[in-house]
């Protein structure tokens, strides 16, 4: 979802799971209604947006853009290690204290 993306666009090395966490992407939706032409006018902006955000995740995972065109095809739902293995977050935090020590470390 849009939530996956901002974390993914983060800083690279801050962006952080927790082991619980669910992270979902998929390809932008919506539900259009009117004449003809505004439905056409929505469907080109909904693809100009797809397009935009594959690149965008392209951008900050690594991946080729037909890895995550097919990723996003539909509702695609991960575990913090498979958002890790897949480049959306950087680290899985499992303790308290290694929250304790990124702060630290960002002082």
């Amino acid at each position: 979802s849009m939530g996956s993306l901002l974390l993914t666009a983060g800083q690279k090395g801050c962006r952080y799971s927790l082991p619980n966490s669910r992270i979902m992407i998929h390809q932008p939706s919506g539900g259009f209604s009117g004449q003809a032409t505004d439905i056409e006018i929505h469907a080109k902006e909904i693809l100009s947006l797809k397009k935009r955000l594959n690149n965008m995740y392209v951008k900050h995972t690594g991946k080729a853009i037909s890895v995550i065109q097919k990723s996003m095809e539909r509702d695609n739902f991960m575990s913090a290690s498979e958002a890790k293995s897949f480049g959306l977050v950087d680290k899985i935090i499992e303790t308290r204290s290694e929250i304790a020590d990124i702060k630290k470390t960002k002082k």
